[in-house]
């Protein structure tokens, strides 16, 4: 390899260049060596500072072309190239101001893809935070003192630093997640909008309310199992105004009467409601669209009002979403 390296250099020195730098990455692999010489090397190697930051595995390292550690910033200077490290929201940044060089780019690919390794062998993902619930209240209680909530963290092995949310589930557990996280898809939940540990509160307050808005995705109350409180909009709206003592409105009084008319209408105008066309609506439902066609006219009849326009459809979708707002006012 050593004299292919001089042969290279001979004939084209970026070529060569970019050799050693993925021989090197390659035989500190091959050495089992820590993430500190993966982020030390790809310094070295680029003649300036390198940073890695992945709050999920809690990893904060920098270490400039001297080899000497450091805090990395708070987030790279957009200017700075920097490479995503795996999937779990790594990032890998080389301190360097100018027009980028070819090395540079070889330097963070093969660096990210070394630490992306050693991390996934030492560390592995870690997605998830230790279930505590009297440590979970803490967090998500605004009146917590600050000791309180410190300690908290620490039963979480939380940093401070960490992306988090709150999670509202169905069964009443009340969960933080780091944002690296997907929502446990067996469970009907609320989540939160992401943020810091001081955000956690209003993320559970968040919470609570998209929960209102799930359904259980059965055939008699088909909606979503899960709901993102930062993607509900103006539904959150709804979802604090309408509670225990609230009158259902007539249009929900007929959505319930065409629902009990037939085993298949509350599926039926839940597609309808949240499909782009009738076509993909028959689609969802595995039924032809001449049958789904009949179906509309039908509900239609019932309802009082057409579900076959814009303006129809968005009637519809009120109507569902206020239903299920009501059915969890009961069953919450």
């Amino acid at each position: 390899m050593k004299d292919l390296t001089i042969r290279l250099d001979a004939l084209d020195p970026q070529a060569g260049a970019a050799l050693r730098v993925i021989t090197y990455f390659d035989d500190l692999l091959a050495h089992n060596a820590g993430i500190q010489a993966i982020v030390r090397a790809a310094a070295v190697l680029s003649a300036g500072p390198a940073a890695l930051v992945d709050e999920a595995r809690q990893v904060r390292l920098r270490v400039d072309e001297a080899g000497r550690l450091g805090e990395p910033a708070a987030a790279p200077d957009p200017a700075w190239p920097s490479v995503p490290v795996g999937s779990g929201g790594g990032l890998l940044w080389l301190e360097q101001s100018g027009p980028p060089r070819p090395v540079d780019a070889m330097v963070l690919e093969r660096a990210a893809a070394a630490a992306a390794a050693v991390l996934d062998r030492t560390r592995g993902r870690r997605d998830s935070v230790p279930y505590d619930q009297a440590s979970t209240e803490i967090l998500l209680d605004p009146a917590s003192p600050r000791e309180a909530r410190t300690a908290a963290l620490r039963r979480l092995r939380l940093p401070e630093t960490a992306q988090v949310r709150a999670v509202a589930r169905a069964d009443g557990k009340a969960l933080v997640q780091l944002v690296s996280a997907a929502p446990d898809p067996s469970a009907r939940a609320g989540v939160g909008p992401a943020g810091g540990v001081a955000d956690l509160p209003a993320s559970w307050a968040a919470a609570r309310l998209a929960l209102r808005l799930t359904a259980e995705g059965t055939p008699d109350d088909p909606g979503p199992r899960i709901v993102h409180a930062d993607q509900s909009g103006a539904l959150m709206v709804l979802a604090a105004a309408v509670g225990p003592a609230t009158p259902p409105i007539a249009d929900v009084v007929a959505l319930e009467h065409a629902v009990r008319s037939a085993p298949w209408m509350a599926a039926t105008l839940d597609a309808v409601a949240t499909s782009a066309s009738v076509r993909s609506a028959a689609a969802a439902l595995r039924v032809h669209h001449s049958t789904l066609q009949e179906r509309i006219a039908h509900a239609g009849r019932l309802l009082g009002w057409s579900v076959d326009d814009p303006a129809g459809r968005l009637r519809l979708h009120l109507a569902l979403v206020l239903r299920r707002l009501h059915r969890a006012a009961s069953a919450m």
